[in-house]
């Protein structure tokens, strides 16, 4: 794979002047004069690599490694789902599923097959997963169980929560695109309204484990859902219009842009009451940056849904502020969690999935709009990644999943992640072709899948 530490660009692609702040200054330019420059911009590299080697880079750690790794120690391919409770070697610590992570290894296999080569063993991996989840399927209203046998009897002893279902939703949306069958669809859009609707209950309870309190919450308004059933809403909604999903696609952006936000900090935070309004204590000041750096690109990717060149400059802005804001200049990568902003206490452990919900917005600012400020933090978080997560220096397959500040390295691990590296690896391919299909040159503006045309 090719590694470079430069970044060469063309014509009005020249930022390495600006590189090191990551940031432009002096006069604000016209948008006229913008536009103009716009039309003559190729995108010669990214992240010190020409478009093809970056490309080549991502389909290697996608075909070459993590799915060949999948495939022979993750995936049930007798009775459908995926065992994620193996170590770095692919043994497996036991074979107990869970509804996360077969609704979201269902996306994974489902729009791998739609989107990357229509390989049939993509399809029968995402078509077994799907006969095991639907042969468990709960009452209208009830969660998937929390984890289950590999056969998918229930386990007991952890109560279920919203978010099995909603990724099982969003799993079967994708899988709909495979069949065209209807059924799908209907299925995914009934967990989805199901579960909207207990999330507009006061009674709903929540506990935000990952938080200043780990109480169940009564009646919470969290950005981790919202986010959740935008990506649902935005999935389904690619399929075919629905007034219904559009309106919960709408209440989610609202949520998120509007309410979650707060102006005093140029933040958003995670955790609202029921109405809408702040709420006392320690969640008043929660800021969790890793939802609000992977909710930002799926707003952009609705506003482009939309054509809303409005919301998503304004998502850009906000992924911008919070990228700045949680990042490491000691040690490089982003933090997930402050806990406090006005203390501006942090976590400061680093999860590779809030790294490649980055790489995925600077990916599609970069294919869009080829903004310079997308460039430098492109590069910035590619090459942290590169250093610290492949796990090939240390003998293993795969990436590390999480870590210390300093991402120091832990022999012994017990899952397989399934879902945000995957994900991220899908999506930075498929721009990255685009960009070459488009001539090496942004989409906008005049392009017919432009957000500016």
């Amino acid at each position: 794979m090719k590694r470079r530490g430069f970044i060469g660009t063309s014509g009005a692609l020249a930022f390495s002047a600006i590189l090191p702040g990551c940031s432009a200054g002096g006069t604000p330019e016209r948008v006229s004069d913008r536009k103009e420059k716009q039309k003559k911009m190729t995108i010669s590299a990214i992240a010190g690599l020409t478009v093809r080697e970056l490309l080549e880079n991502y389909r290697s750690y996608l075909y070459d490694d993590f799915l060949p790794f999948m495939d022979k120690h993750v995936v049930d391919h007798e009775r459908g789902g995926f065992m994620t409770h193996a170590d770095r070697r692919g043994n497996l610590l036991s074979t107990t599923k869970r509804a996360w992570y077969d609704g979201r290894g269902l996306w994974v296999y489902s729009f791998l097959y739609n989107n990357l080569g229509n390989d049939p063993s993509h399809l029968e991996i995402a078509r077994k997963t799907t006969e095991l989840l639907l042969g468990m399927r709960p009452a209208d209203g009830e969660f998937w169980p929390w984890s289950y046998t590999r056969e998918g009897q229930p386990i007991t002893g952890t109560l279920p929560d919203i978010y099995g279902n909603l990724f099982i939703a969003e799993g079967l949306a994708e899988f709909s695109k495979v069949t065209g069958d209807q059924k799908y669809y209907d299925i995914s859009k009934e967990i989805v309204i199901s579960c909207f609707n207990l999330y507009d209950r006061a009674d709903y309870l929540h506990a935000v484990t990952y938080g200043p309190d780990a109480d169940q919450l009564t009646g919470p308004r969290i950005l981790g859902h919202w986010m959740v059933f935008l990506k649902v809403a935005t999935t389904l909604l690619c399929v075919k219009e629905d007034p219904a999903i559009e309106n919960i696609a709408d209440r989610c952006i609202d949520a998120l842009m509007n309410k979650h936000y707060m102006p005093e900090f140029d933040l958003m935070i995670e955790v609202l009451n029921h109405d809408m309004t702040v709420p006392e204590g320690p969640f008043a000041q929660f800021c969790y940056a890793g939802h609000i750096i992977e909710v930002l690109w799926m707003v952009m990717d609705e506003a482009l849904r939309r054509k809303d060149k409005g919301l998503y400059d304004l998502a850009v802005k906000r992924l911008k502020r919070h990228t700045e804001v949680a990042w490491d200049d000691v040690y490089g990568g982003l933090f997930r969690c402050l806990e406090n902003i006005d203390l501006n206490i942090w976590q400061v452990d680093k999860v590779l999935w809030e790294q490649a919900e980055l790489l995925i917005g600077t990916m599609n600012m970069i294919e869009h709009t080829a903004d310079p400020w997308a460039f430098c933090w492109f590069e910035k978080t590619y090459n942290y990644v590169m250093e610290n997560y492949p796990l090939k220096k240390h003998g293993f397959p795969l990436w590390n999943f999480s870590g210390d500040r300093k991402m120091t390295f832990v022999e012994e691990y017990e899952r397989i992640e399934n879902y945000h590296h995957p994900r991220h690896l899908m999506l930075n391919i498929l721009s990255l072709e685009r960009i070459l299909k488009n001539g090496n040159r942004p989409l906008f503006p005049g392009n017919k899948d432009s957000i500016d045309t």
